[in-house]
């Protein structure tokens, strides 16, 4: 469905300026776009992509307003805009609710008349699904676990038992919700398992990734809040907190018992050890290991700078004497220290 841009705009915000009556079908980048299509532009180093584009419309900032003649829309946010706009051009396509007859569902669940159970889903006894949810095909609802409103669970996402998931979920295939978390006690050699009786409960609006996992708790529960958005193969330990629209990229290992503040964000493949405390408004760059807690705000990196071979085996190889060297730096600081101490006597 095309929509003008007066039309968006009267949906949307933003200012129009130029021809508010052309038409728009799809977004695009700016490289890429047709006669037909609306793309963006967020950062202003790349204004000289506009002169070039084929693009009908574009979504531009206050401070770029003027850097183009094409209809345009004139927003504070044009990243946030665009998105608004992608959702708008390319709504979910309709579910029709039910449940499907290949679907095996207990007798004791709780199933809302406008939610849809595909094919081959199982929902477990004492199971709760709100209105307008969707649970894909091959997915596994545990026992007694509540699914929220308008929930999407994409194909061959498992929820363990009593799990608890917020309105607006979105999981991704692959998903694991609620599996034991890595609770062992060590007795004569041995590994004896700790049973994992908490739950997973998550809050409103999250997005959750393909082959993620995030284990129950072991006597507390793991607790995700609203808007938190993780992406795929993250691994969270049981007991792990993650605060309210913090966003996490893929392969991130979390271990448990590890609180996360609020709006953080952490690049992929960065590793979080146990029983630390995050602090809000965290930003922590991609394969950096974090072994205490930070306490302040901001941004950090433990990030070692790649090199060419060669040079890298020399520099690891005067890492393995650092302490060897600073031993000797402070040797000497220590005689120099003498020596200027003896220079003051005469």
């Amino acid at each position: 469905m095309a929509y003008t841009l007066a039309q968006i705009a009267a949906r949307l915000g933003g200012r129009v300026l130029g021809d508010a009556e052309i038409e728009v079908a799809q977004v695009a980048t700016l490289e890429e776009a047709a006669s037909n299509e609306i793309s963006f532009l967020a950062n202003s180093r790349y204004r000289s992509r506009l002169s070039a584009t084929r693009s009908g419309a574009v979504i531009l900032s206050e401070a770029d307003a003027d850097a183009t003649d094409l209809p345009r829309i004139v927003s504070s946010n044009p990243y946030a805009y665009f998105a608004k706009v992608s959702a708008l051009l390319n709504p979910s396509p309709r579910v029709l609710p039910g449940v499907h007859p290949h679907a095996v569902v207990s007798i004791d669940a709780t199933i809302d008349p406008t939610a849809c159970i595909a094919a081959t889903a199982v929902i477990g006894s004492g199971a709760v699904i709100g209105a307008h949810s969707v649970i894909g095909e091959g997915c596994f609802i545990g026992d007694r676990t509540v699914v929220g409103v308008g929930v999407h669970l994409n194909p061959r996402v498992v929820v363990y038992h009593d799990c608890v998931l917020g309105d607006n979920l979105i999981a991704h295939s692959g998903a694991v919700i609620g599996a034991d978390g890595f609770g062992f006690a060590m007795e004569e050699r041995r590994w004896l398992k700790i049973p994992q009786i908490g739950r997973v409960v998550i809050g409103k609006d999250v997005e959750i990734g393909a082959n993620t996992t995030i284990d129950r708790g072991a006597l507390d529960d793991t607790v995700i809040e609203d808007g938190v958005k993780l992406d795929n193969q993250i691994q969270i330990a049981h007991n792990v907190k993650i605060g309210a629209h913090t966003a996490i990229a893929g392969c991130v290992g979390i271990a448990g018992s590890t609180t996360i503040g609020k709006r953080c964000q952490i690049g992929g493949s960065a590793g979080i050890l146990g029983h630390l405390e995050i602090a809000d408004d965290v930003t922590i760059a991609s394969f950096t290991l974090i072994g205490k807690s930070i306490h302040e705000a901001g941004s950090y990196a433990a990030i070692y700078p790649f090199g060419k071979t060669e040079d890298w085996r020399k520099n690891a190889v005067h890492l393995r004497h650092l302490d060897e060297m600073n031993r000797r730096i402070k040797k000497l600081e220590q005689e120099l220290a003498k020596q200027e101490s003896l220079k003051d006597q005469r």
